[in-house]
């Protein structure tokens, strides 16, 4: 008896996500810029298991912060987009390696700090009030399925 498929992986479209944004006017620590952020909202944003990804000579480790939304049901997760720690797995032997001790998340994004993602399909951010004179407005940015940072959320999630 042949086993019949229910669906075939290469058919399935997978929808893009959207993120936000988050520029900073100036640096400041995570803590600080959290302690803002809850003082001015009902969340309560707090240090996530950070964000891991491996590299072929370095593991990169990203910042993650999450807070619920009680009124609309919704989990926010704030990730960094700059590594804040690498660990060297290997030594590099090749001399054009495109990979350092520093890494972004976003490869053309390089000023954002902070990547903002929700649990919702069609995330609304206004619910998140920023400290004024600290953060640029978040900018919505649309990740398709192709995209490295687009498997990365999808696995922590």
């Amino acid at each position: 008896m042949e086993i019949q498929k229910l669906y075939d992986l290469d058919d399935i479209e997978f929808e893009d996500i959207t993120i936000g944004l988050v520029r900073l006017v100036k640096n400041v620590p995570d803590h600080e810029f959290f302690f803002k952020i809850n003082q001015h909202n009902d969340l309560n944003f707090s240090r996530k298991k950070d964000l891991v990804f491996h590299g072929d000579y370095y593991d990169y480790f990203f910042s993650r912060f999450e807070a619920y939304h009680k009124f609309t049901k919704t989990c926010f997760t704030f990730i960094s987009n700059k590594s804040i720690e690498s660990n060297q797995k290997k030594l590099q032997t090749e001399l054009f390696t495109e990979e350092e001790n520093i890494k972004f998340l976003l490869n053309n994004q390089t000023e954002v700090q902070y990547i903002l993602h929700t649990s919702e399909q069609f995330p609304d951010f206004s619910v998140i009030l920023l400290p004024e004179n600290l953060v640029f407005p978040i900018q919505d940015y649309t990740l398709g399925s192709e995209e490295e940072l687009y498997q990365i959320i999808q696995y922590y999630e």
